[in-house]
């Protein structure tokens, strides 16, 4: 994957472009992290790059994208489920705090994560996690990925 996609995460989606994008929701696109330390970490981005808070969406809309992001936080549980019988739950989040866009983190937490660190909020996780190579999205995580997208094909049906 080349880094051009991500300075425009969501124009990318929008044309075809964003590589991590798993599925098109109905309000927004479920895309897999571009960090794995936590297999399954996704995050759900609005359809629209002008939105920055989840109140600027109509309630309709608004109603649509929290129901998008249950819809991928029950993927990944489902698929984690599957995959690891350490997992524990899934965490979701919207802070807005870096990125000015809206967008939801879907966290999967399990039981192998360090004790000191497994109670607390992911981003208490040394910073090394989020840049190194060894948890950096790539083919590694293809199987993950497809258990993730069939997951939310089952979910919308």
């Amino acid at each position: 994957m080349t880094d051009d996609w991500r300075a425009d995460r969501i124009g990318s989606a929008l044309r075809g472009e964003n590589p991590s994008v798993l599925r098109r929701l109905d309000a927004g696109f479920a895309v897999i992290g571009d960090v794995q330390f936590l297999p399954g970490y996704s995050v759900l981005l609005t359809d629209d790059p002008a939105v920055q808070r989840l109140s600027e969406l109509p309630r309709h809309r608004r109603l649509g994208f929290l129901s998008d992001m249950d819809r991928l936080g029950e993927a990944v549980e489902r698929a984690c489920l599957r995959l690891d019988p350490a997992f524990r739950r899934v965490n979701l989040e919207i802070l807005g705090n870096t990125d000015g866009f809206l967008h939801a983190h879907v966290w999967p937490r399990f039981e192998w994560e360090p004790a000191d660190l497994v109670g607390l909020p992911v981003w208490l996780y040394p910073r090394q996690r989020w840049s190194d190579e060894e948890y950096a999205l790539g083919p590694a995580h293809d199987n993950l990925r497809e258990a993730i997208g069939a997951e939310l094909d089952r979910l919308a049906g």
